[in-house]
């Protein structure tokens, strides 16, 4: 499966939307892995396409931690780097603002123009993202990594492993 920018960008058009509460990078990593395992649980495949790895205080999407990075760290990439695409393409839909904490940036995602499209998602896909998202809207993020460590796929994997 591919990594899926557009699917990422529509999700977060949702969870604005549905107004999550304190929605940051974090929380939105989180949420994305949240959506994956319970759509692949049920459903067989991932929707968004990114490998969710194991880290220290929660799961986090490969690719999609990576280009939060380079958001965050305002790092220049090479005309031709992927990366650089998948960035432009996010903001295609949405703006992020930065906020630098003392020992983290955080960001935040702010509607443009851009509504929601559910046309790009299955009803199965609709389904898993609508039961994560009104399930954890209002969770704090050290809540919502919490509840990620309570499940056994998660806990049986070493640290910096594939969980899906």
């Amino acid at each position: 499966m591919n990594f899926d920018m557009t699917k990422i960008a529509h999700v977060i058009l949702y969870m604005l939307h549905k107004q999550v509460k304190n929605l940051n990078d974090k929380k939105l990593l989180i949420m994305l892995f949240l959506i994956d395992y319970n759509h692949q649980k049920f459903c067989g495949k991932k929707i968004f396409g990114d490998e969710y790895i194991k880290q220290s205080r929660h799961p986090e999407g490969k690719i999609l931690s990576e280009i939060f990075d380079i958001i965050a760290n305002e790092e220049d990439l090479e005309e031709d780097d992927t990366r650089l695409y998948l960035i432009q393409e996010l903001l295609d839909f949405l703006d992020i603002e930065a906020t630098a904490h003392e020992k983290f940036i955080e960001l935040k995602f702010l509607k443009m123009e851009e509504e929601f499209d559910e046309s790009l998602f299955s009803k199965d896909e609709m389904k898993s993202i609508h039961k994560v998202v009104t399930e954890f809207q209002n969770t704090t993020v050290r809540n919502l990594a919490n509840e990620t460590f309570k499940l056994e796929d998660v806990r049986k994997i070493p640290k910096g492993e594939v969980i899906i």
